[in-house]
Order: structure tokens, then sequence, then C-alpha cells
């Protein structure tokens, strides 16, 4: 149930992109309600083969690499859908909705195996801590997503091509207003989410450096961001190349940290 479900979800993250590309084949506007509706399937899917692994293995799925993959997919396509439910555009579905999928194959293939879970109040700081961090690495993508949309939007206006892009993508204020609302929620989820952890390893004496230093980059490149539109009134063109660079430097960094791990015996999620 669970590899059907989630093969269920890649499709119609997939297939929401594919549709929302529909502008790029023929000149028509991309067809709103079912670019939302594809993406509504896959949220739906997705969530059901999580609820029917834990059901299974009896522990939600925060813990193990595959699972906690599948999860991050998951808030990242919610995060989408909510996104684009508010602003009635579907543009964003281009470059997110495979973001959501990339995750999700990975789960796929690398397997559902539950990792050890803590009981009582431990248990619960331990999944507030990765829930909330997940959500803010999950708002830090959609505010990339739009950076990188206003960076190409932009460059096609300056060489007064209005082609496609032109037509399909939204205007320059929302995408720059979209990735102001999600730096400053990213930094919000990713705030609390460091905190947690942090007090967790304190009351718990558990640390990893590799986890600490990857946390502490990623909060570090999502403050920046919103400490610097909020305090500095940092135009949208700089704001658009920093998201979309130091997003692109967290996950770099995550999979180099994954790969060092596992070469080393280590667990890093």
């Amino acid at each position: 149930m669970t590899a059907i479900a989630h093969f269920v979800a890649i499709s119609c993250y997939v297939g929401a992109a594919a549709l929302a590309a529909t502008p790029f084949a023929r000149p028509v506007g991309a067809p709103v309600r079912g670019v939302v509706a594809l993406l509504a399937a896959g949220v739906l899917a997705h969530l059901a083969g999580l609820i029917a692994y834990a059901r299974v293995v009896g522990q939600l799925p925060l813990t193990g690499l595959g699972p906690s993959l599948s999860f991050a997919g998951l808030v990242l396509a919610a995060t989408l859908l909510v996104v684009e439910l508010i602003a009635r555009d579907v543009s964003l579905t281009l470059v997110t909705a495979p973001l959501a999928a990339v995750p999700t194959i990975c789960a796929n293939l690398i397997g559902f195996a539950p990792g050890v879970e803590m009981p009582g109040a431990r248990g619960a700081w331990l999944f507030a801590h990765i829930a909330l961090s997940f959500v803010g690495i999950a708002a830090f993508g959609t505010a990339a997503a739009a950076g990188c949309m206003y960076l190409v939007e932009r460059r096609e206006l300056k060489s007064r091509r209005f082609g496609a892009i032109f037509r399909f993508f939204p205007p320059l204020a929302t995408l720059d207003r979209v990735n102001h609302i999600a730096a400053i929620a990213g930094w919000l989820g990713l705030t609390l989410g460091v905190v947690l952890a942090v007090t967790y390893s304190v009351a718990y004496r558990e640390l990893s450096v590799p986890k600490v230093i990857w946390a502490m980059g990623a909060w570090l490149a999502v403050s920046g961001i919103a400490l610097r539109r909020i305090v500095g009134g940092w135009q949208a063109r700089s704001a658009a190349i920093y998201s979309s660079d130091s997003f692109a430097a967290v996950v770099a960094m995550y999979v180099a940290f994954r790969v060092a791990e596992t070469n080393g015996g280590g667990r890093f999620l």
C-alpha cells in the first residue's frame, strides 16, 4: 500500500509539473484547476501512504532515511499546494513539484525501514523539532523556487523576449512577494526547529556534529534572506540570487554529509 501510494503521488507531482508547462508547448494559459487537482491528489495519496506506513510500523514517518525523505516531500508538496491555492497561480508548480517528487522517489528507492523512535515526552520533543525543521526547509525551497523564476523572467524582460515565459510566469512583484513571505516562514520554522534541536541535544546529551553544522548552515542561509529583507530592505534581484544559491548550497551540503556519513558508517539523516 505504501509503495503504491507513493508511486501515485510521484505520478501526480510529475503530471502537475507537465500540465503547468502547457504554455511552453502552445500559446494557452496553464489549466489552473487541473494542476491544483493533480497536486491535491498527489498530496492525498502521499498522506495515505505515510498513514499506512505509520499503522504498519506503529510510529510516525520521522525516523529512518526513507520515511523522513518521504515526509519532506509531502511537506514541500503541501506547502506548494497552499501557495498555489492562495495565489491562484500554478507557475511555481513547474519548479517545486519536481522538487517534491525527488525526495519521494529517493524514499521509494531506499525503502521505508523505520528508525528508533523515542518514547514519551522525549519522542514528542524530537517530533516537534523534525516537523518544524521540515516545514522551514519546505518554505526555504519555495523561496528559492520563486527566486529562480524571478531571475529567469527578469532576464527575458530585459532581453525583450515576450514568449511563453512572459505569458506563463506571474508578475515579478508577485514572485518577489512569494520569495519574501516564504523566506520569513522558512526562518521561523528553522529557528524553532534549531532551538528545539539544541535543547534536545543538551537535555539528552545527544550531539551529532554533522547534523549541527548542516542545521546551522541552513538556518544561517535562510536568516540572511529574512533579516536582510526585513531590516536592510534588500532588493528583489539580490534576494532572488541569494535564496537560489543558498538553497542549492544547503542541498549540496546535505548530500556531502550524507555520503561522508554513509561511507564512515554513520547515520546522517
